[in-house]
């Protein structure tokens, strides 16, 4: 076998894998974060959130594995990160 057709094969691969973990991140529903709700976090995969201007609330949006090893988000509000320490 040439090393052409090995790399196309490894390239073909590795875009396989990456489609499926996509595609299995895009099947999940957010859940918006209300007080008490029960938060199942074993490591965190994301936290983004909207850009903002000035110092405020935004928007922002928390992707995690829970302890089954399963995708969840949770989009919750937060002030912005760009805020420093004002009040």
């Amino acid at each position: 076998m040439n090393t052409k057709a090995i790399y196309a094969a490894c390239l073909f691969a590795a875009l396989n894998i990456c489609t499926l973990s996509a595609r299995a991140e895009a099947d999940v529903t957010p859940r918006t974060y209300t007080y008490g709700t029960h938060l199942d976090i074993k490591k965190v995969v994301s936290l983004t959130q909207d850009p903002a201007a000035t110092c405020g609330v935004v928007d922002a949006q928390l992707t995690y594995l829970d302890s089954q090893n399963k995708t969840q988000v949770l989009d919750y509000r937060k002030v912005a990160d760009n805020c420093n320490s004002d009040n």
